[in-house]
């Protein structure tokens, strides 16, 4: 399988920084200054949603765009085609209900959207100043009369939401920014609101070797990891090799409920 990504690298060691350092010295002082905020953040959010809150707050408050990973608006309109055309190419239709996680300012959601029968989109995040910012994209996309659904929400429990009621459940550059505990919750809740013959995608931070953080925002999972997880609560999971061809940083896993995988 091709791949650009770094499998074995273990970002906590202090030889991968030093030779991260050597081969991006301009990089120096900006990771200096997140390393400086996380430990501020850190120390006054113990818990995890309400420190990664807060980091999109600073994060947006200079760039929505870049505050969901894109370095420049060329790059954040060709992230959200690349997962829009995924999604479209393996079974996404209109008529289809889809509940983005971490839906951001809508850098996917605005193509979904537009696409999806009206009020089929469900957008929830736990930043409320990136949700103000996909308003307005909604706006300035002239999605209103798609009436999509954005929504605060601080845990992946979705207790406030119907049962059986999403085809599609999509969370892009979610995991990779998340302790275990909070992929346990969502996977262990996922399937209650998915239909019959729905599915989970998610992106994931993948490494071959020692899973570590890189301060409190960067997680990196072996596949093994959360496909075992999924399977204690009931789901199949399927690493999705084609989407190591699109050239994205992270990898993916699509999960279904077992008994409508092996229907």
């Amino acid at each position: 399988m091709a791949t650009r990504k770094n499998l074995r690298a273990d970002r906590t060691s202090l030889t991968h920084k030093v030779g991260y350092a050597l081969r991006h010295p301009t990089r120096v002082v900006a990771h200096a200054r997140r390393a400086a905020r996380d430990r501020w953040l850190a120390h006054r959010h113990r818990d995890h949603v309400a420190y990664y809150r807060a980091v999109m707050a600073s994060d947006t408050a200079r760039d929505p765009e870049a505050a969901v990973g894109s370095g420049s608006h060329d790059r954040w309109l060709a992230l959200g085609a690349m997962q829009f055309d995924y999604l479209r190419e393996h079974g996404l239709s209109p008529r289809h209900r889809l509940l983005d996680i971490g839906c951001g300012n809508l850098r996917a959601g605005r193509l979904l959207i537009d696409y999806l029968d009206a009020g089929h989109y469900y957008g929830i995040d736990i930043s409320p100043d990136i949700l103000i910012a996909a308003k307005r994209t909604v706006t300035a996309q002239g999605l209103q009369r798609k009436l999509p659904y954005l929504t605060l929400t601080h845990d992946l429990t979705f207790d406030f939401l119907p049962d059986r009621h999403f085809d599609v459940v999509h969370a892009h550059s979610v995991f990779s920014h998340s302790p275990l505990e909070v992929i346990d919750e969502c996977l262990a809740h996922v399937a209650r609101i998915l239909a019959p013959g729905g599915w989970f995608d998610f992106t994931f931070d993948r490494t071959e070797g020692k899973e570590h953080h890189v301060l409190h925002e960067d997680f990196y999972y072996r596949t093994e990891t959360l496909v075992g997880l999924a399977a204690r609560h009931g789901l199949r999971a399927r690493f999705m090799d084609d989407w190591e061809l699109r050239g994205h940083g992270q990898s993916k896993i699509r999960v279904h409920a077992a008994a409508a995988a092996s229907a």
